[in-house]
């Protein structure tokens, strides 16, 4: 398949969603936004249980609704799998029972995955003889994302998966979360409300607000956009992919990217190892000339290209170009005007911290 076409009008007594979507067919596609957005909206209208009257949602060839052309696929004819922020599995059936209960009704000239391969996958073999209830809720939310994908979906849709999970249990999942992404060909559409999930997961990103689609492009470059501050407040950022260049010997390692070098903590991935990295606005200060005398080792010149207000009172958005990596900075007005930056000046800038998303 080429895209994913979305197209949604549905009203309700205090709710308008409008939206018209043109999305990757691989990778994951975040929606983001804030409560009542229309991200969940969205995700039901595309799984079919949500009518959106003259509507239309294809995923390349292959045409689900198209109310023009009296076309409407119900839901359980429809080649998907749906992930719920509950996992929502049958409790009197083993883990490996609930694995099997869609894979076995899916034609076996129809099967993408086999049962033991995405077990590994999501590190859930060991619990197979299981029930539901002695899991933990990372361990039933991967069960539940194994279910759907044994039943040979050509798309996953995942509202909030991990919403109702600890710290802790969302640490241990996202990494098989990220392995789905590398790993399968099969376009995932991700709902979520958390900046840190979404930079971690996402290769493309729909801003939802109100109802609309405001922003909708590659992660790094809508991230990057100085005009949609008010939509991360105070996660305001950058993500970077990186490659490890060199471990030094003083436990520090150098990662490249298209517009400098980033050192970070001593890594255990070899070199050549692509990491994606964030960068808050926040953590990132200007100067006019090349720091001297400091402990911040992550320097460098870019060209400004975008300044604009923020929600925070006496605070601007500055965007500057690092080669043809765009990295944001968030500052007061007051230094603004100090040192005099405006659009097409050079500047250093100074990162403050680097996160890691691993």
């Amino acid at each position: 398949m080429s895209q994913i076409r979305a197209t949604f009008c549905i009203d309700r007594a205090k709710f308008h969603l409008n939206v018209d979507l043109t999305l990757p067919s691989r990778g994951v596609t975040a929606l983001f936004g804030h409560s009542g957005s229309g991200k969940t909206t969205v995700l039901r209208a595309m799984a079919g249980l949500e009518r959106a009257p003259g509507g239309y949602f294809a995923l390349g060839d292959t045409v689900w609704q198209d109310d023009a052309g009296g076309i409407f696929v119900p839901t359980h004819q429809r080649s998907l799998g749906y992930v719920f922020q509950e996992s929502s599995l049958f409790e009197h059936l083993t883990v490996e029972g609930n694995l099997l209960f869609g894979y076995k009704r899916v034609p076996a000239s129809a099967r993408k995955f086999k049962p033991d391969d995405i077990s590994e996958l999501l590190g859930i073999s060991g619990l197979l003889n299981r029930r539901p209830a002695g899991l933990s809720g990372g361990e039933r939310q991967r069960v539940a994302i194994a279910r759907a994908l044994l039943t040979a979906p050509q798309l996953l849709l995942m509202d909030e998966p991990l919403a109702a999970l600890d710290i802790k249990r969302k640490q241990e999942i996202l990494p098989y979360l990220e392995r789905l992404r590398d790993e399968l060909s099969i376009p995932i559409i991700y709902v979520s409300h958390s900046p840190d999930e979404v930079a971690r997961l996402a290769d493309h990103l729909v801003l939802l607000d109100a109802g609309r689609a405001v922003a909708s492009g590659p992660l790094t470059e809508t991230l990057a956009r100085a005009d949609l501050p008010h939509a991360f407040a105070d996660d305001a950022g950058v993500v970077i992919e990186t490659t490890i260049a060199a471990h030094e010997a003083d436990d520090l390692t150098r990662l490249e990217f298209a517009g400098g070098v980033i050192y970070v903590a001593g890594r255990p991935e070899p070199v050549g190892h692509r990491l994606r990295c964030r960068i808050h606005a926040r953590d990132v200060s200007l100067a006019l000339a090349e720091p001297q005398a400091t402990s911040i080792l992550n320097l460098f010149r870019g060209t400004v290209t975008a300044i604009v207000p923020t929600d925070r009172t006496a605070q601007v958005l500055v965007q500057l170009r690092l080669g043809t990596t765009p990295l944001l900075a968030r500052i007061t007005e007051r230094s603004r005007k100090a040192l005099d930056i405006r659009i097409g000046h050079q500047v250093w800038a100074q990162v403050k911290a680097v996160a890691l998303l691993i």
